[in-house]
């Protein structure tokens, strides 16, 4: 007999935006048109979605407190994102973003835990072991204080690095991919050999 749906412990990844799921830029994504997403990560997300993983975004949005876009454009990137994820398959289950500048003192700008741990709550689940994925030591370190378990993709702000040179610094217990989608073959792999 299967357990019931309560009794299921709910399979959750959290993924970075910029740099992991799309091109980042210097000058911020600013506009849909801005916002391109990387080869390979929006089937990647569709395979983890097929695999049983609901997917949620935690992602620090500065260009809005700096005035560089507004909630209107923010939010038509994400439209983009959502209709470009639905054209292979794919879903984000809800995206969770910081709007502040550094100089502002608020606890959900990475590398502090906040959007990981409002994640937590929104879905109901404790984030111990919970997979975070992001380019940047930042995204790591804010998934690592949450209780995630940590995973750099070397695209985006650790495009270029070898997996040596990336795993300098990161947190205890971090995996290295090459991108997304090794990333999901990772863990779609993972779970198969643990069934």
């Amino acid at each position: 007999m299967l357990p019931a749906m309560s009794d299921r412990k709910l399979k959750l990844v959290i993924l970075d935006r910029d740099g992991t799921i799309n091109l980042d830029r210097d000058d911020f994504v600013k506009s849909p048109q801005e916002w391109q997403p990387l080869p390979g990560s929006l089937e990647a997300i569709a395979r983890l979605n097929h695999a049983g993983w609901h997917v949620a975004v935690a992602s620090n949005q500065s260009g809005l407190g700096r005035g560089l876009f507004d909630m209107a454009a923010l939010n038509a990137m994400h439209d983009k994102l959502h209709q470009s994820l639905a054209s292979v398959g794919g879903r984000i289950d809800a995206i969770f973003f910081c709007p502040h500048t550094q100089d502002e003192d608020c606890q959900c700008r990475k590398p502090l835990p906040g959007l990981f741990e409002q994640i937590g709550a929104r879905f109901g689940v404790p984030l111990k072991g919970v997979p975070a994925v992001g380019d940047s030591l930042r995204d790591l370190l804010a998934g690592s204080r949450a209780g995630c378990q940590p995973h750099l993709v070397l695209t985006g702000k650790s495009a270029g690095l070898s997996p040596e040179q990336a795993k300098q610094g990161l947190p205890e217990g971090s995996r290295v991919h090459a991108d997304l989608a090794a990333f999901a073959d990772f863990l779609i792999e993972r779970g198969a050999a643990a069934a």
